[in-house]
């Protein structure tokens, strides 16, 4: 690794080319915290085998709001339609999720930079990226508030209390990236399964005969066993709002290892668990939090039964007495530092990505973490939990239209040729908004936000959700017809893109204004430096004012490099 000494992310101290023109803040120089966080993650760095990396983004959905939103599901619309809403939900997040961890993990990057190659732009995905931090947010300070509920219930600490003492908790592996979190959410994974299978257990044995009354359950609001359609919609919607959870996967699938003929079935295996299989055990886990919910439902009441540790505490009491509240909290408090270390995580990645466009500055992911947490923290003392149901219906509105709109272009443009077949993610080949996706999915929010809002009646109120991905699906084929496609490149990319010549995308360039040497992919010819640009510091250039996508722009021919001679990790 070629050595960086901290200074402003967009410092020039040297016009030499002996000299770097860019020197990174120390935090942001060492990829070891960095985690390439807004770069192509090089092949050199992906260390680790498909079953850790796999093992590692499935310890991110050990989140317990799947247990509230399955008790506000079944408690608001009955079991019926409760448990229908939650499957086509499942479904949904299934299928669109299968293509996204593909390419993540196939052209090793993460969801902001497969948005802006899929139909985005490179502006267009700024927009995302705040759709997704705030997805971060809003799942960091449910869980929080759910680990603030434990402390209170086990220890007598005020809410206010446990709300920061949740989320300084998980600070020390959130801001030590990939290496410390594929620790502890290995080694945490034995204590959390086990706490998560005990109370049905303890239900299964003990009062087996509740499954039939819970399959008979009307809810509390007077919605009745049988289904509702409108009840249907709006446990959908509410379900629908976890779709941006692929984002959080696909932060881990990017350091999956290059597939290759012997890893082929592991490979695939670990995409698809890691992936969208997520939503399999998301599902069940909804399911039995209504399940719990509704055991409690005549001991502990409506409201406590809302909150994942009352109902939990009420199942495995039967079995381990005076140590169930200590057993309900420490697996209340794992389950939150597995889940809300992948909030920080990728939150932190989605506001860098940002910040970075916007000011042409970096100085470290780390920060970011700071910046995830002390919002989630405001949302939390502001009684974020309180507002379940509505914060989730309506941003699944938004999610859902982005989520669509990538999907679409790589389901249906790329195999059409409607778009390029490989994800371009740097500045330099890059139009600044692309309409096919990002227009797809603006007009697919606005329709949909207008429909759960009631313009469109109470039944597209309901199913809000389900016509922001039907709009967003079709626009983009539509789009990309229409606009010829011609918005997806600004340049041909002739350093690492399909007809480069490149045979060996490993291979590295120097980098001239940082120095450092870079796989291919995160390479771009540069005609102001007048050779080769990481994609980082083309992004943090505040003075090119994009000239190498000017007509009549000079080409910058980079001789193919003939050996591998390491990448900075």
């Amino acid at each position: 690794m070629t050595d960086t000494v901290e200074n402003t992310a967009n410092d020039v101290v040297g016009d030499t080319e002996s000299t770097a023109k860019r020197k990174y803040a120390a935090l942001a120089a060492n990829e070891n915290r960095e985690d390439y966080s807004l770069r192509f993650a090089a092949h050199s760095f992906r260390r680790w085998s498909p079953f850790v990396v796999a093992t590692t983004a499935l310890g991110g959905i050990a989140y317990l709001a799947d247990f509230a939103i399955g008790a506000s599901i079944f408690l608001s619309y009955g079991f019926t339609s409760g448990v229908l809403a939650i499957l086509a939900a499942a479904l949904v997040i299934f299928v669109t999720g299968v293509p996204i961890a593909h390419a993540c993990a196939k052209y090793g990057v993460d969801m902001d930079l497969l948005t802006r190659g899929a139909g985005f732009g490179y502006f267009g995905s700024t927009l995302t990226s705040l759709v997704y931090a705030s997805f971060t947010v809003i799942f960091f300070s449910l869980e929080g508030s759910i680990m603030g509920q434990a402390f209170q219930l086990a220890l007598g600490i005020p809410l206010a209390v446990g709300y920061l003492l949740a989320t300084l908790i998980v600070l020390p592996f959130a801001l030590y990236g990939m290496g410390a979190v594929a620790k502890m959410q290995t080694w945490t994974q034995p204590l959390w399964i086990a706490g998560l299978l005990l109370p049905f257990i303890v239900v299964i044995i003990r009062e087996p005969g509740r499954f039939s009354e819970f399959a008979h359950f009307g809810g509390t609001d007077g919605a009745g066993s049988g289904f509702s359609a409108i009840g249907f919609g709006f446990g959908m919607g509410v379900a629908l709002s976890l779709i941006g959870q692929i984002g959080e996967q696909a932060d881990y699938l990017r350091f999956m290892p290059e597939k290759t003929a012997e890893n082929k079935r592991s490979w695939w295996t670990a995409v698809l668990m890691a992936g969208p299989g997520w939503v399999v055990l998301g599902a069940a886990k909804q399911i039995g939090g209504g399940l719990l919910a509704f055991l409690a439902l005549g001991v502990v009441g409506k409201a406590s039964a809302l909150e994942p540790i009352a109902p939990y505490l009420n199942a495995v009491k039967p079995a381990l007495g005076p140590l169930a509240l200590t057993f309900a909290s420490l697996f209340v408090v794992v389950s939150q530092i597995k889940i809300n270390t992948t909030n920080a995580y990728s939150g932190s990645l989605s506001f860098a990505n940002f910040f970075s466009r916007i000011l042409h500055k970096h100085p470290g992911r780390v920060w970011y973490v700071l910046v995830n947490c002390g919002i989630a923290v405001a949302l939390m003392e502001f009684g974020a939990f309180g507002f379940l149901n509505k914060i989730l219906g309506f941003y699944s509105n938004i999610a859902i239209a982005w989520i669509g709109a990538v999907c679409a272009d790589l389901v249906i443009a790329k195999p059409l040729g409607l778009s390029p077949r490989y994800i371009e993610f740097k500045r330099a080949y890059l139009h600044k908004i692309n309409p096919v996706g990002f227009g797809s999915m603006l007009v697919a929010s606005a329709v949909s936000i207008a429909a759960y809002f009631g313009a469109f009646g109470h039944f597209l109120a309901a199913f809000s959700p389900l016509l922001a991905i039907v709009i967003a699906v079709v626009l983009v084929p539509v789009l990309a017809v229409v606009t010829k496609g011609k918005y997806y490149l600004a340049r041909p990319n002739t350093v690492s893109g399909p007809d480069s010549g490149a045979e060996d995308l490993q291979a590295t360039h120097k980098c001239l204004v940082c120095g450092d040497a870079y796989e291919l992919p995160d390479v771009a010819d540069c005609p102001k430096q007048e050779g080769a640009i990481c994609s980082l510091c083309c992004t943090l250039d505040a003075t090119c004012h994009d000239l190498c996508q000017e007509p009549g722009a000079s080409v910058v021919d980079l001789p193919m490099p003939t050996a591998r001679v390491g990448s900075r990790v």
